[in-house]
């Protein structure tokens, strides 16, 4: 398997791009490579300055001239840049030069450019983003967060489908529970967007339906997959980042108040806490739906991430995700 990496995407390219690459060396089964695609002067600059003498068993560079930056409009920047690392990397996934791709950088272009090379599975009318929340019962993943905020009941459906496979294969979460985010728990609460996706996804067998959803129930431990439209998922992704460290930064603060005599112990606790909500051990979120593996990290990852993210890419692939999503979602297609 050959995994492209966008060593001009995200905050601190292409240092932790390089990094991660390295650090995925015992992700790697035997004749697996690690495809580094961008500027090749500042790629190989980066690799000796991580001094691993070896680093071409298994690594690989793939010059790219262009690269995109965060503030960049997708589609226009994709036009502008052909040479992009973004828009090679894809290409080279389309032609079968690489068999995933990952990327932490402008989310947009990273999606507009797997549409346009990739396309979609059979079946699938829209793509989304799976992210998993790590919460104190169970992982939930929260999908679409961002790739599709003109949704319609259909869409919505099938989000539910392509993230609960994902769940089991991932995850190993059998027959995942699928909320509807809305207002409300009752029927009649919801837009109309809402209220339309209710009734589909109350008649389709093949999404284990249980109702409508709350913010709030993400964290209760009722629910293992989330589905709402892009704009609203996105929102609440942001949201429950910036909460779980303010949460986790307040709650030390006053136990450290009155607890004055055990500050390492305390210490300690608020880094594992850290640790589980910590984006970086997750690696990244699979863009759903897509005819290929794309992995998509956040815009300050660092090496962990880029690492995880290659193992993600790796389960996606062995445990057949997409060929499981065509199947269900060409269902939908027929009913």
């Amino acid at each position: 398997m050959r995994i492209g990496i966008d060593a001009m995407g995200g905050d601190h390219a292409p240092v932790e791009e390089v990094r991660g690459a390295l650090a995925a060396r015992e992700l790697l089964a035997p004749g697996d490579r690690v495809v580094l695609v961008g500027q090749e002067d500042a790629i190989r600059a980066q690799l000796k300055t991580e001094g691993v003498a070896d680093w071409d068993q298994w690594v690989d560079v793939r010059h790219a001239s262009q690269f995109i930056t965060m503030n960049e409009h997708p589609v226009t920047s994709l036009r502008a840049k052909p040479d992009s690392s973004l828009a090679v990397m894809t290409k080279m996934h389309r032609d079968g030069e690489l068999q995933a791709c990952i990327s932490a950088g402008n989310t947009g272009a990273f999606v507009a450019a797997a549409q346009m090379n990739l396309r979609r599975l059979p079946g699938v009318h829209r793509p989304g983003i799976a992210v998993i929340v790590p919460t104190s019962h169970n992982p939930v993943a929260v999908c679409d967060v961002g790739a599709n905020i003109q949704c319609r009941p259909l869409h919505l459906l099938q989000y539910g489908i392509m993230a609960s496979i994902y769940m089991d294969a991932i995850c190993s979460v059998k027959n995942a529970r699928v909320g509807l985010l809305s207002v409300g728990e009752e029927d009649a609460k919801g837009n109309e967007l809402v209220k339309a996706t209710r009734q589909l996804m109350k008649a389709d067998r093949g999404v284990n339906f249980i109702g409508n959803v709350e913010g709030r129930d993400v964290f209760r431990g009722t629910v293992d997959v989330v589905v709402c439209e892009g704009f609203v998922g996105n929102v609440v992704l942001k949201l429950i980042e910036g909460m779980a460290a303010g949460v986790i930064k307040s709650v030390l603060k006053e136990i450290a108040m009155v607890m004055p005599d055990h500050l390492d112990k305390i210490k300690a606790a608020g880094a594992g806490l850290a640790k589980k909500f910590d984006f970086n051990e997750y690696g990244g979120a699979p863009l759903l739906g897509v005819a290929g593996i794309c992995i998509i990290c956040h815009g300050a990852s660092d090496f962990r991430a880029i690492k995880n993210a290659v193992r993600v890419a790796g389960d996606f692939s062995r445990r057949q995700v997409n060929e499981q999503i065509t199947e269900l979602c060409k269902s939908t297609e027929e009913a």
